[in-house]
């Protein structure tokens, strides 16, 4: 079996085989694995920097006794995505960069690399402390890549986000995108940062970008604001 429908284990050895698990489980938070990965794998301050491609590969090995659910049941989780990116890249023999440059930037108009793992450190806006300066960032380019580890421009995100969701040039939206009545968001935070994006089906959208970690707040104001735009329930 091919496509988001294929078994989990056959396409990444390491995976016993009978845990139920598809791509498609995986891509829908839908895997019923742990939102993070188990074990000591960071600090409070950095949660990912001791998660890397052997700690992975320790916890693929070991699936069928990972799970708190059954798949089938929706509970978001970062260790699923960072499986999902593990699968694309074995099974295309590409970098993940290389598949976001291929797959979504290049079909999007945007250049390789506009998103990307790794900007100039002089170009990363994160947020400062008390003092002023610079807070440390989370490690993500290991294996949690894949599910939040890049970094672009408002401007180029809001661009990804018309040609994904508006203009729709990928075709129907990808299943990590998560409905409320008459819109498609998804946000995210780190330490020091937030996001939202919104995608009314109207065609209306919004993209908000907080240097806060209160991602609450973050989406109160992504929905206020679009809300003060017109009603967001489907009519």
């Amino acid at each position: 079996m091919t496509g988001l429908d294929a078994p989990l284990d056959d396409c990444l050895p390491e995976v016993p085989p009978g845990t139920g698990i598809t791509l498609r489980h995986l891509a829908e938070h839908t895997s019923g694995l742990p939102r993070l990965p188990p074990g000591d794998t960071g600090t409070t301050a950095d949660p990912y920097i001791g998660f890397t491609e052997d700690s992975l590969s320790e916890l693929l090995s070991g699936l069928d006794r990972l799970a708190t659910g059954q798949p089938g049941v929706s509970e978001y989780s970062n260790l699923g995505y960072a499986i999902l990116g593990r699968a694309l890249t074995e099974a295309s023999g590409r970098t993940y960069q290389q598949l976001v440059d291929e797959h979504v930037l290049a079909p999007l108009g945007l250049a390789a690399g506009d998103i990307t793992a790794n900007p100039p450190h002089d170009r990363r806006l994160v947020a400062s402390t008390l003092l002023g300066r610079p807070r440390p960032t989370w490690t993500l380019t290991g294996p949690i890549l894949s599910a939040g580890g890049l970094w672009s421009t408002p401007r180029i995100l809001a661009a990804a986000v018309v040609g994904l969701l508006v203009e729709r040039r990928l075709g129907p939206p990808a299943p990590t995108w998560q409905r409320a009545q008459s819109v498609l968001w998804h946000n995210g935070a780190t330490h020091g940062a937030s996001a939202i994006a919104v995608a009314h089906d109207d065609g209306r959208w919004l993209v908000l970008h907080r240097l806060s970690s209160n991602a609450r707040r973050t989406d109160r104001m992504a929905i206020k604001a679009l809300r003060s735009s017109g009603p967001i329930t489907g009519s």
